[in-house]
Formats: structure tokens, C-alpha cells, sequence
């Protein structure tokens, strides 16, 4: 039982679990366009996850702690360089277009953890309501944005809608994070929560997901898409009411993060019947 909960606590540490959500989203554009997917281009944007996750999360506490860093810390970084080597691989299956397209993407994920504003020692994330707005610009780009360029899609209202759905949903997304962080987010990290209360965020969360929800009916789709997707949309209404600042450990770490997987999970179950 222990070592199931090591292993547990790797895969979310590590950001294996992020890169399954970010994973499945790729598969729900696919689904929703019906283009057959670049194999290389998703583990690219999977290992690229991992890769750049950790980057964000880990980068600081390694600096100031290299001589002392736990072993569990060692595994990430051991974990995060092959996956870094994974990712090296990937990139030279992808086409040159598709590469210079994600360029923009992998410079803010950089920016977002490297100190480059206010005499260097600002980066994005530390910027008022910045962060949650790259986060999901990110995400975005890549799971749909990158990947119906790469499929050579021409660039639609409908792709503008889905694009923007996605935006929306992914900052919806975040906000159980952030209010789980409340009480431990540095004074000068202007998160939503933070500045305006739970219970303003959660209003703010279910007009963002009403948004999502008009746009889903502005994209043609058939019903055995529309289904899914309205019982991601009440599972995600139930979790964000129910976020707290003090969540248990898993709730938004897992159980929040989990839900594109279930969508996607959703979408497969239903296109068998």
C-alpha cells in the first residue's frame, strides 16, 4: 500500500497526471475536427508538458537547494530529463511549420518561470492575474491551435469558437487551484481567489462556463459529441462549487485535473455506441 502511494504521489509530482489532461484535450480536438492526429506531435506536446511543468514547479527550489534536494526532488529531475530527451526526439518527427507555430507557446512557458521583468527578478507568473491567463493561452495553442495547424486545417469561426471554449474552460480549470492556494500564494501573487474571495471566484468560474457552454452550441457538432462534453461541463460545475481553501490533498491535484481525461474517456465510450 505504500508503495502505491509513492508511486502515486511520483505521478502527480512529476506532472505525469497534467500531461495526460493536456493529452486528452488533443484527442477532443481531434474528435471534434475528424482529422487522423500526428502520433509525433502529440508525445511532443505530452513529454513537452512534463518537460515544461516541472521546469516551472521545480526550477527555483533546485537552485536554491542543489546541495540538498530530496530524493524525491532527484527523481523529477532524473524523470524530467529523459522526458526532456523524449521530447528532443519527438520534436525532429514534427514539420518545420508545426515547430514554428509552437515557438510563441514554448517562449511564454520560459517566460512564465524565468525572472526577465522589473530588473530581472519578475517573471509572468508573478505578474497580477497574469498567470492564469498564459496558463490558458497555453494550453490552447497547443491542444488546438498547433495541432489543426499541423493537420493544415485553414483557420475557421469555428476553430476561433472551439479555441476560445477551450480558453475559458481551462481557466475555469485553474480556479479550484487557486483557491486551494490561497493561504499559502506570496502576498504580492494577485490571484483571483485572492483578490476578490471564493465566492466571487466560483460566480466568476460559472459565467466563464456558461460562455463554454453557448459556444459549444456556435460549433457544429453531432450529439455524440454534445453529450460528453455537458457531463464534463456539471462534473466541472460540482468540483469548482465544491473547492474550499482547505481541499483535501487530492482534490484539485487529481480530481479537478482528471476531468479532460474523464471527457475524453467519455467521448470514447460514446463513439463505441
Amino acid at each position: 500500500m505504500r508503495l502505491l502511494k509513492l508511486v502515486f504521489n511520483f505521478y502527480l509530482n512529476a506532472s505525469i497526471h497534467v500531461a495526460f489532461a493536456v493529452f486528452a484535450f488533443l484527442r477532443i480536438t481531434e474528435a471534434y475536427f475528424e482529422f487522423t492526429s500526428n502520433e509525433s506531435l502529440n508525445w511532443f506536446i505530452f513529454f513537452g508538458t512534463i518537460t515544461g511543468y516541472n521546469f516551472v514547479k521545480y526550477a527555483g527550489v533546485a537552485k536554491m537547494h542543489h546541495r540538498s534536494l530530496t530524493k524525491d526532488l532527484k527523481m523529477i529531475q532524473v524523470f524530467s530529463f529523459f522526458c526532456f530527451l523524449a521530447l528532443i526526439f519527438f520534436m525532429y518527427q514534427i514539420p518545420p511549420k508545426t515547430l514554428y507555430f509552437s515557438a510563441p507557446f514554448v517562449l511564454l512557458t520560459i517566460l512564465y518561470a524565468v525572472p526577465f521583468l522589473s530588473g530581472f527578478d519578475k517573471n509572468l507568473r508573478e505578474v497580477s492575474y497574469l498567470k492564469i491567463l498564459v496558463v490558458a493561452f497555453v494550453w490552447s495553442g497547443f491542444t488546438i491551435l498547433i495541432p489543426l495547424i499541423d493537420a493544415g486545417k485553414v483557420i475557421s469561426l469555428e476553430i476561433v469558437f472551439l479555441m476560445l471554449q477551450r480558453f475559458l474552460i481551462v481557466i475555469v480549470l485553474i480556479l479550484p487551484f487557486d483557491i486551494r492556494d490561497v493561504n499559502y500564494d506570496a502576498i504580492s501573487l494577485q490571484t483571483i481567489p485572492r483578490k476578490i474571495g471564493v465566492k466571487k471566484t466560483k460566480k466568476i468560474g460559472l459565467i466563464l462556463l456558461v460562455f463554454s457552454l453557448i459556444l459549444e452550441y456556435l460549433i457544429p457538432s453531432s450529439d455524440m459529441l454534445k453529450t460528453p462534453f455537458m457531463i464534463f461541463f456539471f462534473m466541472l460545475i460540482i468540483l469548482l462549487m465544491r473547492a474550499k481553501k482547505d481541499q483535501s490533498k487530492y482534490y484539485s491535484s487529481f480530481w479537478v485535473e482528471a476531468l479532460p481525461i474523464v471527457w475524453w474517456l467519455l467521448l470514447l465510450v460514446f463513439h463505441n455506441f
